[in-house]
């Protein structure tokens, strides 16, 4: 039985709190989403955990039990978080500038925020929103300490000097086509027709370009649409194909998302500063932040159902990484997880 800790520390807020919404505002989610939690974890244990009858939710004889466990748990993430303050004797302070698409903002720089205010409250977080070119000039100038960008796995951007990298999320890209469109059973049979494509050097451009150039397609018209809300927008309206990742791809209407394979992967990629100093420590504790602003985020949206399926945490390389060790060779019918 694999239990999440994090819905432990939900279910010990629930039994502190005496109930499903003041536990989700001390947590800081909806109620659905406390009650879309404690769901699961019952599924998990396969034992109810609460006592609904009643006019008043009570725990049951194993909700309490892991409750408690979910207390302890919290008690000892808290301890650890005091004895590392206490290891480093370098306090963790100062302003750092972050820049991030207008997704990252809307989506997870909330969050990212609370956190920092908690964990690190010498820590002066500011975002600024940028894209990907002035980004980059901005974090090569100084004028940026931390960047979220959305890069392409296959043709990934070097880092600039005194940079580290790490992969918040990855995704496998889809073609996407309008749904009056006869589905196509190859690619060549997109050639001519009319495609909504992305900036030369953003990462679904680069995918289409690879995707365009492997399959000989050359588009009747090429639209460019930067912004996802636009290339929604123009999608609904029934323009023309488009290469998606594959979370936004089946969150679309009136489009059918086809099985044309198309290599690589987008990823989202935090970069930051490094060093010994004050400010680089503050970069990285922003980064960490970062990542768990958006492991929150990612499995908010699958409780309230915004997404298909159940989000995978695992070990994400960075392009500029050693790639890691190759697992030793399987037998057949065997099996692994991770």
């Amino acid at each position: 039985m694999d239990l999440d800790p994090r819905r432990l520390l939900v279910l010990s807020a629930i039994a502190q709190s005496g109930g499903l919404a003041p536990a989700a505002r001390v947590l800081g989610h909806t109620r659905s989403a406390v009650s879309q939690q404690l769901a699961r974890l019952e599924r998990e244990v396969g034992l109810p955990l609460v006592d609904r009858s009643g006019a008043r939710l009570e725990l049951t004889a194993a909700g309490r039990l892991l409750a408690a466990t979910g207390e302890r748990i919290g008690k000892e993430l808290g301890l650890a978080v005091q004895q590392l303050g206490s290891v480093n004797q370098q306090v963790i302070q100062g302003p750092v500038a972050i820049g991030a698409t207008s997704w990252v903002l809307a989506r997870i720089a909330v969050r990212a925020l609370r956190s920092l205010a908690l964990l690190h409250p010498q820590v002066e977080p500011r975002f600024v929103e940028a894209g990907l070119p002035d980004g980059l000039r901005q974090l090569r100038l100084g004028e940026l300490d931390v960047l979220v960008i959305t890069d392409d796995r296959e043709t990934a951007l070097p880092l600039p000097p005194s940079v580290q990298a790490q992969v918040l999320s990855e995704d496998d890209y889809r073609v996407v086509v309008p749904a009056t469109w006869v589905v196509p059973t190859a690619a060549a049979e997109l050639s001519g027709r009319a495609w909504i494509s992305a900036p030369a050097h953003s990462a679904r451009g680069r995918a289409f370009t690879r995707f365009a150039t492997a399959h000989e397609v050359v588009p009747s018209v090429e639209h460019l649409a930067d912004h996802l809300m636009a290339v929604q927008a123009l999608l609904a309206g029934q323009v023309g194909a488009a290469v998606l990742p594959a979370y936004l791809a089946a969150q679309l209407e009136n489009v059918t998302v086809t099985t044309l394979p198309v290599t690589g992967s987008q990823i989202t990629r935090t970069l930051f500063r490094t060093g010994h100093g004050g400010s680089a420590l503050a970069a990285r504790v922003v980064a960490e932040a970062l990542k768990q602003a958006a492991r929150d985020y990612a499995e908010a949206a699958t409780v309230a159902g915004r997404t298909r399926g159940d989000i995978v945490i695992r070990p994400l390389h960075d392009p500029s990484e050693a790639p890691p060790a190759s697992p030793p060779r399987r037998t057949p019918g065997s099996s692994r997880s991770r």
